[in-house]
């Protein structure tokens, strides 16, 4: 580590100290080109595939893949049919990786843990595997008392969650509260134990990209493992400009601190091609480094499917009809 190095990493440390100098901080970061960001998502979205690459990346896709299910009617037999799909995504296929994780609600993160691994404990055995994850903090809004969320994310992980996605307050982001934020971050975090924090920015609601570099930065001197986009429960989800934002700011803190965080869009990310430009956006913008599922990954449901249907598609030459995998 070079002495320079040596000393940016210990000026970060200092930045979370007080409301002014987390302020300074974030409003001292390069500004985002809003045209660049835009016309370089488009360009990179052009690039074409060679069939033998396709083929990998589908895999790495679904590997990526957080399959989820946060709806008020979920039932425990939804969760156990969806550790199901996640640990085997098409049956018919053995030679089909498992995707990254299982994403619930706490209440039924008992439920997934017992269909995803038989315990709510995970074993030494158990890494690389299926990791379970839930959401807390009050998702989808944030907006409780604190001890309600550190309450939420105790429980999530008292029953098996090995990941945590918590989401910021908007509501104080916006009002330049950044040391409210920033201290509920680090509260979540203490909360998770051993488990990785996610954390959710909800990006469509921050309105600018200046202000979706500022929450990068301030959830990741906050401790967070993961940033993510979305909750999956506002209009406007995961843009792949937004990620390029989002990307350029886990590289740029690696490069300052040492420490590397992944990156999760969530929301509206439907299909293989959508799947592949993000791919492609994560090589050319983070490096390659960030092409594994413990450093970036995909918040979604619906498109595990088109995932599948495209490898039986390469592998056979012949399409899947959609009713062919479980709907989730």
């Amino acid at each position: 580590m070079t002495a320079t190095t040596a000393s940016a990493r210990s000026d970060l440390s200092e930045v979370g100290r007080s409301e002014a100098t987390l302020r300074t901080f974030l409003h001292g970061l390069p500004g985002v080109d809003q045209v660049g960001a835009e016309q370089r998502t488009a360009m990179l979205g052009t690039r074409s595939i060679k069939t033998t690459a396709k083929a990998w990346a589908i895999d790495l896709a679904i590997r990526m893949v957080d399959l989820t299910t946060l709806e008020g009617a979920d039932t425990p037999g939804k969760v156990r049919a969806l550790a199901a799909k996640a640990l085997r995504p098409d049956p018919a296929d053995p030679s089909c990786p498992p995707v990254a994780a299982v994403c619930v609600y706490p209440t039924m993160v008992p439920v997934a843990a017992a269909a995803l691994w038989g315990t709510t404990t995970r074993s030494a055995g158990d890494a690389g595997r299926v990791h379970l994850a839930s959401v807390a903090t009050a998702f989808p809004s944030g907006q409780a008392p604190l001890e309600i969320r550190l309450a939420d994310t105790r429980s999530a992980v008292a029953g098996g969650a090995d990941e945590i996605d918590m989401v910021i307050n908007r509501g104080a982001f916006l009002s330049g509260r950044y040391r409210e934020v920033y201290d509920e971050i680090v509260a979540v975090k203490a909360a998770s134990g051993d488990a990785h924090l996610k954390v959710i920015l909800e990006t469509g609601e921050l309105v600018t990209y200046d202000n979706v570099r500022r929450a990068s930065w301030l959830a990741m001197l906050a401790g967070a493992d993961f940033i993510k986009t979305s909750t999956g429960k506002v209009p406007v989800a995961a843009t792949l400009p937004v990620t390029l934002v989002m990307l350029e700011a886990v590289r740029d803190f690696r490069d300052a601190t040492g420490r590397q965080v992944g990156v999760k869009p969530a929301g509206g990310i439907r299909t293989t091609k959508d799947a592949i430009k993000y791919l492609v956006l994560v090589n050319e913008t983070a490096g390659p480094d960030w092409l594994h599922p413990d450093w970036f990954r995909f918040g979604a449901s619906s498109l595990l499917n088109d995932l599948l249907m495209q490898r039986t598609k390469l592998s056979t030459g012949v399409y899947s009809g959609p009713d062919y995998f479980t709907l989730d």
